[in-house]
């Protein structure tokens, strides 16, 4: 029997995994609920719960005070109705009553979710819901700087909230695209090719349709072009678009150097081609220097696993 949640989309952010929900929750059989990193938290932290990890009567008012949940549009009556008449009920199970709450309202029984933090939390909700598939997007991190670097919000972001961001934005950039995939391929590897499948992004926008039926194979779906066609029913999202972030063209020299410097070794890994295959000594000695200033950040602020 299919359970919710049933994907998670995670990825670096910048990664295009707004554009990948959009794509997928197109599909008529499957829709993608909107980013919840509380999630995870709430329930590594205990918020609202037992240490059991058994939910309590106020993880309700908790979740109707919290911004993110108010775009999933579930009110105070349906929580109510999953926390139960007294019965212990199980983080999991209430959080999965929630998605079956967001599926039902969209006539769709199948629910996933687009949060690109998880790609650092992937144990967590694997713990969670053992049979949930995940779904990695990988994007050129030189173009996930790019994007990064020119983000309105980035200041109040991750990574624009880094000690280091401000006078090197490049190196933080590559540091934190190189922690996201790390961490995400390392546990997509526990996971195994069931339950993890990594996208590239380059190959969803330039060969979109291939991308789309891989995808519905690998969850188990019927390709349906209405994947191709999801911004119509939204003027406000536009097509699939190829080069909207180019490194080649956008990124100065000394910038593609020192990004390369600080990430080089995962680049290769995931084959994107190198524009400088030995950056200058002194390039490669201040990527270490920004990692290790990151390394000193106080715990409940660094970028966790980056030391």
């Amino acid at each position: 029997m299919m359970k919710n949640p049933y994907v998670f989309i995670v990825g670096c952010p910048r990664s295009g995994t707004t554009l990948f929900r959009h794509i997928v929750d197109a599909h008529p059989k499957i829709t993608i609920s909107p980013e919840a990193q509380w999630i995870p938290k709430w329930f590594e932290r205990r918020k609202g719960l037992t240490p059991d990890g058994m939910v309590m009567p106020k993880v309700v008012p908790l979740l109707l005070e919290h911004s993110k949940f108010a775009l999933l549009d579930i009110g105070r009556g349906e929580l109510e109705t999953l926390v139960g008449n007294g019965q212990p009920v199980s983080y999991a199970s209430f959080v999965t009553g929630i998605f079956d709450l967001y599926g039902k309202a969209r006539g769709k029984a199948l629910v996933g979710n687009k949060t690109p933090d998880y790609a650092r939390r992937m144990h967590t909700l694997h713990a969670l819901w053992p049979d949930a598939r995940f779904i990695h997007l990988i994007r050129d991190g030189r173009d996930v700087a790019l994007s990064l670097m020119a983000w309105s919000r980035v200041s109040q972001k991750t990574p624009g909230t880094f000690p280091t961001w401000k006078d090197d934005p490049v190196s933080t950039a590559a540091l934190w695209w190189e922690l996201n995939v790390r961490r995400g391929r390392e546990a997509g590897r526990a996971l195994g090719p069931e339950l993890y499948r990594e996208i590239c992004y380059e190959s969803l926008v330039t060969r979109p349709a291939e991308v789309c039926r891989a995808v519905c194979s690998f969850l188990g779906l019927p390709y349906d072009e209405a994947m191709l066609r999801f911004h119509e029913s939204r003027t406000s999202l536009r097509p699939i678009t190829a080069g909207l972030r180019d490194w080649r063209t956008q990124m100065p020299a000394e910038d593609v150097e020192q990004f390369e410097a600080a990430a080089g070794a995962l680049l290769d890994e995931l084959v994107y081609s190198r524009a400088f295959s030995h950056p200058r000594p002194d390039a490669v000695k201040h990527s270490t220097q920004v990692r290790n200033l990151l390394a000193k950040v106080p715990s409940s602020v660094r970028p966790y696993g980056l030391a």
